[in-house]
């Protein structure tokens, strides 16, 4: 049977995100080089020719520049990518660019001798007009996508706990551009009520024919209980129709995402876990956390009597909520919080905060949203209990709960907790998967740098200016 291709609108859609992202790139160089020559020439002080004379920089600049963004993969963006990210991968390429440019210009051409402001304006304009219309194409391709203009079809293999979760991670976020064709599972029945009607194609064995009668661009593997040799296979059927793969990983395999190698008085060994956070990246981590605590109080503080005095007028009782939660080695510490609930909150004993919690207070639940209940948690960090980023913490009765049923949980109390960390800026917060959760820690905690710290706590700013970082902490 032949393949069912899909639409050919569908490709040309593909190819038309690509094409427009690299016009972009190009208007947005030469955009950036004219506004720079712009601006010296109004400078009275400064003596400078017209703009075409100075054309071999835009040209070249733009020609490395779109070259290089090929070559790392700026323009494979079928998937949602984080705009810090790309922000951060801008200014890279963009500097490399430039001082290439101006090597190679300078080598070229004897009397090439450009005005420095020249060159630095046009760097940093254009750093700041790409961002900006990268991030515009990103959200109008994305609401395309949301749409079904470009997605790719896409097979889960897998019937169980991990295939529902998949499709329905899926199905929340239409701007994956994914569109699931069906199921695949090795034979067992299948509730297929918890998979919202989506359709079982067949058993693992009938892979190569469904991929060509679907027409299936991308297979997604959620069988995280098979053996290595069982997924081996998988792959070796999905790899006959040249389609592309993805695995949803055991703990196992998160675990050992980077294997070191070592040796044991000359034996070799393989390091699947290590620590990233040690020695003098545990100095420099702490020396972050201090002056970066320091300074929050010290800006915050109006703010944090305001809303000490609000608390007070809206209801009775303190204005602190004290509570007891594990940190750095399991040891318990008070953590400190504004007070968002009621004083009789927790009569009935502990429990997870649900969406529109009939326990906060009116105040407290603007507090919740934007996460300004969280602020006095800028002590625990100054007094080092806490760290900026980190595992988020919990109480000492959960973490009695998880220790029993999670492999490797309490791992997560090898780092201090965090006011803010991986897993949350990704949206595992509240009363979500604590599995996925600590996956998301552990990937953390053994990845560890400044650049990753710094990224994270500028997605939780963006998310609690944008009252996207509620949690249920």
């Amino acid at each position: 049977m032949r393949r069912a291709r899909q639409p050919a609108l569908m490709k040309r859609a593909q190819f038309l995100f690509v094409a427009v992202l690299v016009l972009v790139d190009v208007g947005c160089t030469w955009l950036a080089w004219w506004l720079a020559h712009w601006l010296l020439a109004r400078n009275p002080e400064v003596v400078v020719g017209p703009f075409e004379e100075f054309w071999p920089l835009p040209a070249l600049n733009t020609a490395l520049l779109v070259a290089i963004f090929f070559s790392q993969r700026m323009y494979q963006r079928r998937r949602p990518i984080s705009h810090l990210d790309e922000f951060f991968k801008i200014i890279v390429h963009n500097t490399f660019a430039v001082l290439l440019t101006v090597a190679l210009l300078g080598l070229a051409l004897s009397n090439f001798d450009p005005h420095r402001r020249l060159i630095i304006y046009a760097w940093l304009l254009n750093i700041g007009v790409l961002t900006t219309m990268r991030i515009i194409h990103a959200q109008v391709q994305w609401s395309a996508q949301a749409r079904g203009v470009g997605d790719d079809r896409v097979l889960i293999i897998g019937g169980g706990e991990v295939g529902q979760m998949l499709l329905q991670k899926i199905r929340q976020n239409r701007k994956l551009g994914y569109q699931v064709v069906g199921i695949v599972d090795n034979g067992r029945a299948i509730n297929t009520q918890l998979f919202q009607n989506t359709p079982v194609l067949g058993v693992i064995a009938d892979i190569p024919w469904i991929i060509d009668k679907y027409g299936i661009d991308e297979v997604i593997i959620g069988l995280p209980e098979s053996s290595h040799q069982e997924l081996v296979g998988i792959i070796s059927l999905c790899e006959r129709e040249k389609v592309g793969i993805r695995v949803f990983p055991d703990v196992f395999q998160i675990m050992a995402s980077e294997v070191g190698i070592g040796d044991l008085g000359g034996l070799p060994l393989l390091t699947v876990r290590d620590v990233a956070l040690r020695g003098w990246r545990l100095t420099l981590k702490r020396g972050m956390d201090l002056v970066f605590s320091a300074i929050g109080l010290v800006f915050f503080s109006p703010f944090m009597l305001l809303t000490a005095l609000l608390i007070k007028l809206e209801s009775s009782g303190p204005v602190f909520y004290v509570q007891e939660r594990m940190g750095l080695d399991a040891r318990p510490f008070k953590i400190l919080k504004f007070r968002s609930m009621r004083q009789d909150a927790e009569l009935d004993g502990p429990g997870w905060t649900v969406e529109d919690d009939p326990r906060r207070t009116k105040f407290g639940a603007f507090l919740r949203r934007f996460n300004i209940d969280e602020l006095p948690q800028l002590v625990n960090v100054l007094v080092g209990d806490m760290s900026l980023v980190g595992p988020r913490p919990e109480r000492p009765v959960y973490v009695e709960q998880f220790r029993q049923i999670i492999p490797r949980y309490m791992d997560r109390h090898r780092e201090r907790a965090g006011l803010t960390g991986w897993a949350q800026v990704n949206g595992l917060r509240g009363d979500t998967s604590i599995v996925e959760r600590t996956k998301y820690d552990l990937w953390y905690i053994e990845n560890w740098s400044l650049a990753l710290d710094i990224k994270i706590l500028l997605r939780t700013m963006v998310q609690w200016i944008m009252g996207t970082n509620e949690n249920a902490y």
